[in-house]
């Protein structure tokens, strides 16, 4: 990473923490003694600190995938959704907390059954069926995000679940400055909380609507050619103008929003599959069963919307003098695009693992680029157990793997086996380059 890169990642990573620890303040300013004088008023406090600290986190992830360009170029996309994810989880698991214990303390103090009492605070407190909704709006995110939810759902329930988490946390908001004790006669408080929520949501509207929409209508992004490349694959060509000045490279994905009947309501996020020109750009798409099957029937002319350029998955980031990229089934379609950007003298080994013959999408090209720079491409076509994806069985092919810089990319098992060949051959992180196949944050 560069000094610059460095330098804008440190300043973020300062801003949040700053932030969490004004959050913390907040509350030790406002509490009193008898706060803490028994039992039901420490859970009552408790309560409140968990509701603090989880709406700070829950609105530091979302400015974690917020996309703010100078903080994606730093950090990289995948490494901000992963802290995203982890936030998560601790984020419900506090808000949960604040249900739970403030219920508790209020019943206590009411002398009445928890189940009563809770009904009465959704009731008769300002605020308060708004803030049920976006709990259960949290809630349904949280169950979602876990694996073997998220691996029985299409990408666009997932997203769609998601989405309303932006709504849980507007709803939420109004119920904290009305009946915070930490911002009842605390105007600085109050102000502090207020601008944190401001300041979040002007991030999203600029770098998710704004900026994103602009750029849309600036470069003219429409549908030229939708191309069959193999069984359930396909390849989109679209053409504008001025792409150049997006800065794009080979590697990285864009999120896609096809203004066509089916399409135009949900982003999608493909990788290049061809390293970007002035006019063109192109993604080449696998039919998973969702708005993925719809491609194929795209118009030209088809207008299209979209968010990035994302991801440090570039030619660039190789600090070695041979590359060594590993693809399964379509996730060979970045790797194609960044042979394109590699310099000329770079030595570059491609492996290819595919179920069948027919999974080999773009062979054609590929064959044309390895014999254009040089480079070497080993077809694997079988199951995992024909081709383990270990060390050694890597070195068969590429003799030179410990030394080279390691590019992966395809399905989570694939990702995980390479990475495993890389640590145990002593391959440093920084020489390990991974996209793998799942859900980006919305």
């Amino acid at each position: 990473m560069s000094i610059g890169k460095r330098y804008n990642a440190d300043w973020a990573s300062i801003v949040l923490g700053l932030g969490l620890g004004l959050t913390a303040a907040l509350y030790l300013e406002s509490t009193r003694a008898s706060d803490w004088s028994g039992v039901y008023p420490i859970i009552t406090s408790v309560s409140r600190i968990c509701a603090l600290l989880g709406s700070y986190l829950a609105l530091v992830g979302l400015v974690l995938v917020s996309r703010i360009s100078f903080v994606e170029r730093s950090i990289g996309h995948d490494r901000l959704v992963i802290w995203h994810r982890k936030l998560g989880p601790y984020s419900l698991y506090l808000i949960t907390f604040h249900v739970l214990l403030v219920t508790i303390g209020y019943a206590a103090n009411e002398r009445t059954a928890i189940g009563v009492e809770l009904w009465h605070i959704v009731i008769h407190y300002p605020w308060m069926l708004p803030a049920l909704v976006a709990f259960i709006f949290f809630a349904a995110a949280g169950i979602s995000s876990y694996k073997k939810a998220r691996a029985k759902m299409s990408y666009e329930t997932w997203w769609t679940i998601h989405l309303y988490t932006y709504l849980a946390i507007a709803l939420s908001f109004m119920h904290q400055v009305l009946t915070g004790p930490m911002f009842i006669g605390h105007p600085l408080n109050k102000a502090y909380w207020t601008g944190l929520y401001i300041a979040a949501a002007a991030i999203l509207i600029l770098w998710r609507f704004a900026i994103p929409t602009v750029r849309s209508l600036r470069h003219n992004l429409r549908v030229e050619q939708v191309v069959v490349e193999g069984p359930g694959v396909v390849s989109i060509i679209m053409k504008g103008r001025g792409l150049d000045r997006l800065g794009a490279q080979g590697g990285q994905f864009f999120s896609w929003r096809f203004i066509s009947p089916g399409q135009w309501w949900i982003s999608h996020p493909y990788s290049l599959s061809a390293a970007p020109t002035k006019k063109y750009m192109r993604v080449t798409v696998k039919n998973l069963g969702d708005a993925s099957s719809d491609v194929i029937n795209l118009k030209p002319g088809t207008r299209v919307f979209f968010e990035g350029p994302y991801g440090t998955f570039v030619a660039s980031k190789a600090t070695r003098g041979h590359v060594t990229l590993i693809g399964g089934g379509v996730g060979i379609t970045p790797l194609r695009a960044l042979m394109e950007e590699f310099d000329p003298t770079m030595e570059i080994d491609v492996l290819f693992r595919a179920s069948t013959e027919e999974d080999l999408v773009l062979r054609k090209e590929l064959d044309a680029l390895a014999d254009a720079r040089g480079a070497r491409v080993h077809y694997l076509v079988g199951s995992r157990k024909v081709h383990p994806m270990n060390a050694r069985y890597i070195m068969k092919f590429v003799p030179a793997f410990r030394d080279s810089d390691v590019y992966v990319c395809g399905p989570t098992p694939l990702v995980d086996a390479v990475r495993d060949a890389a640590e145990s051959c002593g391959i440093p992180k920084n020489r390990f380059h991974d996209e793998a196949f799942e859900f980006h944050a919305v």
